[in-house]
């Protein structure tokens, strides 16, 4: 059976696809592709997945489905671009290394680095990418100061590349026709995630310009970047301005942005269209693109279709190793209860990164608890509420919520800042208020007041600290605090320049306790193991 419907709709439309983007502009589509020239042309079948974010419970499926695929075309590749960590028990468990045994079996030709994929360090990733049976790209993710990364990474366009190794680009020939394919990575990831001062990140938009050059330097004219960017991410990489900036360009194979591109977003802002594609999230589809070149290499016809792995059966290889390897110790997880909630415990997109909740006045109290065990003068705590990830329901609190809650395996960090640094810190907080943002930060041992009418910068009305840890008292500018928060945040995460200075200039400990490990045990403390906490007014926004 032929699972995909649309195979070659030629000059395909980019009106579906601009009904999924009507907050950004597209640049038009032209109704012909000019300019192609006779001669015998090149058909590609492109599958790819991206922001996996170790959802394994149907890996068997999607592995069926990529078999399929390649039984019914001749020519394919099979690209991710990126964020295959952080997200479930799996991750937790096996670190990346459960979802590369079965990237390793459905025969991956290329992965670029997500931002997730430094969530825990490059000791971590190094271990996930020596083991490839892939090499990985990345145009301007720099790691030759990292001492973990720097022996697997190779600072070349690659026609021989090794598995398990890092380049900026490799040649694949497929069928007797080379196909060059680099990686880009976002350099929000610096703030976003945990990559150490090793890695640098270079500029994205001259890294392609320098990757195309060395394709056709060696000849080759049909050019595939791999990204996780974004595709209309505002954070000052994405690939609509990729495909409009940089020349030569096919096709644009995305992540980062989750976006479920039903059809594939066409752009034609220079000699030569660029064609964008992205599978929405966890795996839930395995993308395809079918793509026609003429001999020159310019794209004269493409499809694309989302293939739901939910309408294949599993691969029976892949189920049993799922079944039997990896599935009974995350099961066994997930029945640990850790106590009881007689309230819902309300996290979340966007919950907690538009204002106080009660799950993140909880883990922020546990934050401050575990804190002054260690520095007895810690009064305040914060969480970023982009790392409360989902609520918990009344009843039983099992250590499969807690890690689904939080799972990125943040540990915690004790600050010393000053009273100027806070409100610095909390202006930042709001400054998209009442729009979300995952670093709103939820707090405990303080209370404040903005206005979100106001500018930002502009909108923080007062600040009280519970200084005795009884009382309120307004905030000193001049004074030292001491302030609980994980190291992700501590270092500048979200943006946090003002923690992130701190952090440089050695005001910041690191204890090395993880932040599930701190919630389990506040939960653990609490009378009859049960909590029951409420919203106390601690965010006011004055606007409402």
């Amino acid at each position: 059976m032929n699972y995909r419907t649309n195979f070659y709709r030629k000059f395909l439309s980019i009106a579906a696809s601009a009904a999924l983007l009507t907050s950004i502009a597209v640049p038009a589509v032209s109704a012909n592709m000019k300019g192609v020239k006779p001669g015998k042309p090149y058909e590609l079948t492109l599958m790819h997945t991206n922001d996996t974010h170790a959802h394994l419970d149907t890996v068997a499926k999607r592995i069926s489905a990529i078999n399929q695929v390649r039984k019914e075309n001749a020519n394919t590749l099979l690209l991710d671009a990126g964020d295959v960590f952080s997200g479930t028990l799996y991750f937790n468990e096996y670190l990346g290394l459960a979802d590369l045994e079965f990237m390793n079996l459905a025969g991956y030709d290329a992965m670029t680095f997500g931002n997730h994929e430094f969530d825990k360090g490059t000791a971590t990733l190094a271990n996930f990418v020596k083991d490839a049976e892939f090499p990985l790209i990345s145009a301007n993710v720099n790691f030759e100061n990292d001492q973990n990364m720097n022996m697997l990474a190779n600072n070349e366009f690659s026609a021989k590349a090794n598995d398990g190794e890092v380049y900026k680009g490799i040649v694949k020939e497929v069928n007797g026709e080379k196909i060059g394919i680099f990686g880009l990575t976002t350099a929000e990831t610096m703030d976003i995630s945990s990559p150490g001062e090793g890695v640098e990140f270079t500029d994205y938009l001259n890294e392609a310009r320098e990757a195309v050059k060395a394709f056709e330097e060696q000849g080759i004219n049909k050019i595939i970047a791999l990204t996780h960017i974004g595709l209309n991410d505002g954070g000052g990489d994405n690939d609509l301005t990729l495909a409009e900036e940089v020349e030569g360009i096919d096709v644009i194979v995305g992540g980062h942005t989750h976006v479920k591109l039903s059809e594939p977003v066409f752009v034609e802002a220079g000699k030569e269209p660029t064609v964008i594609v992205q599978a929405n999230e966890y795996g839930k589809f395995l993308g395809t693109l079918d793509v026609k070149f003429n001999k020159n290499g310019r794209v004269i016809e493409y499809a694309g279709e989302l293939l739901d792995v939910n309408n294949f059966t599993e691969d029976a290889k892949a189920a049993e190793i799922l079944n039997k390897k990896y599935k009974p110790a995350v099961d066994e997880m997930k029945k640990t209860v850790i106590g009881s909630t007689t309230v819902n415990l309300v996290g979340g997109n966007p919950a907690a990164r538009t204002g106080e909740t009660n799950l993140g006045n909880l883990i922020t109290d546990g934050m401050l608890a575990k804190a002054k065990t260690i520095n007895p003068a810690t009064v305040i705590a914060v969480q970023n509420g982009g790392g409360i990830r989902t609520s918990v329901n009344a009843g039983d609190i099992t250590m499969a919520k807690v890690l689904e809650v939080m799972p990125f395996g943040n540990s915690l960090g004790i600050m010393q800042l000053t009273g100027a640094e806070i409100k610095e810190a909390l202006e930042h907080s709001v400054k998209d208020a009442p729009t979300a943002f995952g670093g709103f930060l939820q707090v405990s041992g303080l209370k404040f007041t903005y206005e979100s009418s106001l500018p930002a910068g502009q909108r923080v009305k007062s600040i009280e600290v519970k200084e005795d840890g009884v009382n309120y008292v307004t905030i000193d500018p001049g004074k030292m605090y001491t302030v609980a928060t994980n190291t992700f945040t501590a270092k500048g995460g979200d943006g946090y320049d003002v923690f992130g200075k701190a952090y440089s200039e050695g005001r910041v400990s690191e204890p090395g306790f993880v932040d599930w490990e701190i919630f389990t045990e506040y939960v653990n403390a609490q009378e009859g193991r049960t909590v029951s906490p409420t919203v106390e007014g601690r965010i006011i926004n004055l606007a409402n």
